[in-house]
Parts: structure tokens; sequence; C-alpha cells
């Protein structure tokens, strides 16, 4: 199978149920972020030491996860929706707020603004971050024109949460101290 299609060459791409947007519509711009997010959480991985299989088993997770999100942003209908393997569910969150709860016990409480910045893993996390963060605006500006389920902002929101905890934990870790904002 060729990798190219030549399909896109008009500046159009297919969603999901075969429908042709534009390649700058809000749908492929949310789902676009989604997929620069997941090449961040593989950045991130990729930054991991040895001994941080958790996380690493973690960041898989959620690479699955963002891909079923992409999936679910790049189909066009709920009929195409409902027909995926897999959509993002309360259980998806539920698991983010259980980690981001667990991680917190071992940190010290936030009494200052945190910069990006510390391990280099840590790092990637706040990029993880922030561009989860624009992925969010992304999705938010589609749910103004277009229905979008509520577990997938709940989702998106938690998860910028969840990598602003874990780049605490990975400095932690890394006997790296959080960069704090001063005044």
């Amino acid at each position: 199978m060729k990798i190219y299609t030549k399909g896109g060459d008009t500046g159009k791409t297919s969603l999901i149920g075969r429908s042709e947007v534009l390649k700058n519509s809000l749908r492929v711009s949310a789902y676009g972020d989604i997929d620069e997010l997941n090449s961040v959480v593989g950045l991130l991985a990729s930054s991991l030491d040895p001994e941080s299989k958790e996380i690493m088993q973690l960041l898989q997770q959620l690479q699955n996860r963002l891909f079923d999100l992409g999936s679910e942003l790049a189909s066009a209908n709920d009929e195409n929706i409902r027909k995926l393997p897999r959509v993002i569910n309360l259980k998806d969150i539920e698991s983010l707020e259980l980690n981001i709860d667990d991680w917190e016990k071992d940190l010290e409480p936030l009494k200052n603004f945190i910069l990006p910045g510390g391990s280099t893993s840590a790092s990637f996390s706040h990029l993880a971050r922030t561009v989860t963060r624009r992925a969010e605006r992304s999705i938010v500006a589609l749910s103004q024109v277009e229905p979008i389920r509520p577990e997938v902002i709940q989702f998106i929101n938690r998860l910028s949460d969840w990598f602003f905890i874990l780049a605490r934990l990975l400095n932690r870790r890394a006997h790296v101290d959080d960069i704090k904002w001063s005044k």
C-alpha cells in the first residue's frame, strides 16, 4: 500500500464516513492537534528512564486513548461515532483523576506558580500540557458549530491537569526542583 494517495492534493481530506472537508476546517484542526499531542506524548515517553515503567505504561495507554479521540473527532456524525471500536468515556476521565490524586500525595502542596522546566522529561510533560490546552481550544471551537460529546471536553480538560502533575512528579523523582515563578 502506498503512503501517498494524492487525495489531499486539492486541499481537502476525507473524514471517517467518506465526507470531504477542507484541511483547514475546525474538525481537521481539532484532530490534528490531538495527533500532535500524541507525538509529544511519544517524545515524553522516549525521555523517561527505564525505571519509569509505570509511567511508560500510562503514556502508552494514553496514546491509544488519544488515537481513539482523534478517530472520534475525524467522524462527522453520530452514526460514524457509534461504529468506532472505542470512544472516550467517564472511566477515562476518572482514571486521569485517580492518577492525579495518587501523584499529588507525593508532592509538596503548591504555594507558587510553577514555570515549565526542570528535568527533560518534566519539560516534555509541560510541553504536552500546553499542546493539550491548544487541542482543548480547538475542540471547544468545533463544539460551537458541531455537536461534541461532553466527555471529550472533560477528558481533554482533565488531561492538561494530568500533565501538569506528571511534570511535577517527574521533577521530584529526578530530584530536580520545580521552577517557581518569581514576581
